[in-house]
């Protein structure tokens, strides 16, 4: 009773695999819909986004403007290389962003801004009843 399958037949299986993941690779990269530099490209904003800079001070305590604010519960930051980043690691940190708030009045989602993003005119963030 042989349980071992012989050898040919799995290095033309994984040849076939390779093959196929070569060919794959590059149209997904073509369908992803992000350009080649993502550092000169614009990202599209949400319509209620408002421009503001933000210092995190202390995690989940920010300054928006000067003005203190909070990041709400799994809040998301993107940085202008449009990767996700913890707040700790923007700590003291002066930056030009767009933002958006939750209901309660805090800051949910934050986008870091490029150069050529920031170049661009956008709704100021205007003071917000929240403190806290």
């Amino acid at each position: 009773m042989n349980r071992c399958l012989p050898v040919r037949p799995l290095l033309t299986c994984a040849g076939c695999l390779v093959s196929a993941m070569l060919l794959v690779h590059p149209l997904a990269n073509a369908q992803s819909g992000y350009p080649a530099s993502a550092s000169t490209a614009v990202r599209d904003f949400p319509a209620n986004a408002l421009r503001a800079t933000l210092v995190v001070t202390a995690t989940p305590n920010l300054l928006i403007d000067g003005k203190p604010g909070r990041l709400s519960p799994g809040a998301r930051i993107f940085s202008a290389k449009r990767m996700q980043v913890l707040s700790a690691s923007l700590t003291g940190q002066k930056l030009l962003v767009n933002l958006v708030r939750d209901p309660q009045g805090l800051v949910h989602e934050v986008w870091i801004l490029t150069e050529a993003e920031a170049r661009l005119p956008h709704t100021l963030a205007t003071p917000f009843p929240y403190s806290p």
